[in-house]
C-alpha cells in the first residue's frame, strides 16, 4: 500500500509517498480501506513540528478519514466486509469525561493518522458512516464535526431561540453553524470577505458581519442582540478572545476551540471581564466515540450535509496543504484516497 509519512518537522516538504506492506486486523481489531481524508488546521500544526512532545517521527499525519471495511479480526461482530465507517479521532475515549488516558492516543499525532491507503482500528473505535454522506462528506466528521458538535449541542446546550456567533468559514464554523440552526438558534457569523459572506447567508446565517470593516465585530453583536449572543464559537484563541468576551451575554458562554488569529498578546483585562460577566470560558478538544456517534445520529436525522470545498487527489497531498494553509477554503479541504 501507499501511505504518507512525515519524516520531521519540516512542513509539507517533509512528506514522503511511501510503500508499505497492508496491515493485518489482529483480534478485536478492524482493517479499513480509506477513501477519503479532510484537512483540519491541527494538521498543519502538526506538520510544523507543532503536535509538542507527544508528537512521533515517523507519522502518518491527518486525523479525519472514512473508508469501507476491508477485513475484520478475530472476536469482531459489529463490522463485516463492506460496512462504510468512520475512524474515531481519540481511539481509547469510548465515553464519559475527558482523561489524559482516554485522550492520549490522537490520531495523526501521537499515533498514525490516516493519509494511507490501509489502516487497522480498534472495533470500539469505529461508526458506521450516515447512508446520506458520501465518503468525503463523512471524512470532515472525526475533529471538525465532533468539535462543533461537542460546542454547540454538547457543552453549549443550544435551545431553540438562542443565539450563536461563528467566526470565519472554516470545518468547524460551517459546522457550528449548521447545528445551531439545527437546534432552532439564530446565527451571527463573521467573515472578512464579502463573497464569503454572501456564502454564509446561503448557509443559514441570519446575520454576517465583516470583521475588517467591522473590527468592534464584538460590540456590534451584543448591540444587534440588545443583551450579547448566549455561545461564541472561538476558533481564532486569543488574537479573538476580546471581541468574544464583548459578544457574549452576562452568564453566557465562549466555546474554545483554536488559534487561528495567532498568539497575540492577551488583554489584561480579560480575566476580569469574564469575571464581572459571569461567563463561562469552555475548552473544547473533539469528543468522544459515543459523542461521534451522537453527531452521526444528529445529522441522519436532519439530514445535514458537510460543506466541501474542494478535493484532491492522493497525488496531490501538498497542494492540498497550501490551499488550506492559504485560507482561501469555504468549508473542508478533502483527499480522495481510493
Amino acid at each position: 500500500m501507499k501511505c504518507y509519512e512525515l519524516q520531521g518537522p519540516g512542513g509539507v516538504d517533509a512528506l514522503a509517498l511511501v510503500d508499505k506492506p497492508v496491515p493485518q486486523a489482529g483480534p478485536g481489531e478492524v482493517l479499513v480501506r480509506l477513501k477519503a481524508a479532510t484537512l483540519n488546521y491541527r494538521d498543519l500544526l502538526t506538520v510544523k513540528g507543532g503536535y509538542g512532545s507527544r508528537q512521533k517521527f515517523p507519522l502518518v499525519p491527518v486525523s479525519d478519514g472514512a473508508g469501507i471495511v476491508e477485513a475484520v479480526g478475530a472476536g469482531v461482530k459489529t463490522f463485516a466486509a463492506g460496512d462504510r465507517v468512520i475512524g474515531s479521532f481519540f481511539e481509547s475515549w469510548l465515553g464519559g469525561e475527558p482523561s489524559e488516558a482516554r485522550m492520549r492516543a490522537a490520531l495523526g499525532g501521537s499515533v498514525d493518522g490516516v493519509l494511507t491507503e490501509y489502516r487497522v482500528f480498534p472495533a470500539h473505535a469505529l461508526v458506521r458512516t450516515p447512508d446520506h454522506l458520501s465518503d468525503i462528506e463523512a471524512a470532515a466528521l472525526p475533529c471538525a464535526g465532533l468539535t462543533a458538535w461537542s460546542a454547540v449541542v454538547k457543552l453549549g446546550d443550544i435551545k431553540p431561540g438562542q443565539t450563536v456567533l461563528t467566526q470565519g468559514t472554516g470545518g468547524v464554523s460551517l459546522f457550528a453553524l449548521q447545528f445551531a440552526r439545527m437546534c432552532g438558534a439564530r446565527v451571527i457569523a463573521t467573515s472578512s470577505s464579502d463573497a464569503k459572506i454572501a456564502r454564509l447567508k446561503q448557509l443559514g446565517a441570519d446575520v454576517t458581519l465583516n470583521y475588517k470593516t467591522t473590527p468592534d465585530w464584538g460590540k456590534k453583536a451584543r448591540e444587534l442582540t440588545g443583551r450579547g449572543v448566549d455561545l461564541v464559537v472561538e476558533v481564532g484563541g486569543v488574537g479573538t478572545l476580546n471581541e468574544s468576551i464583548r459578544a457574549t451575554r452576562i452568564g453566557g458562554t465562549i466555546a474554545f476551540i483554536g488559534v487561528l488569529a495567532g498568539p497575540a498578546t492577551a488583554d489584561s483585562r480579560l480575566p476580569l471581564m469574564v469575571m464581572q460577566q459571569q461567563q463561562r470560558l469552555q475548552g473544547v478538544t473533539v469528543g468522544s466515540i459515543e459523542d461521534l456517534q451522537a453527531l452521526c445520529d444528529g445529522i441522519s436525522m436532519h439530514g445535514v450535509k458537510p460543506v466541501i470545498d474542494k478535493v484532491f487527489a492522493f497525488d496531490q497531498v501538498k497542494d492540498a496543504f497550501a490551499h488550506m494553509a492559504s485560507g482561501a477554503h469555504f468549508g473542508k479541504v478533502a483527499i480522495a484516497i481510493g
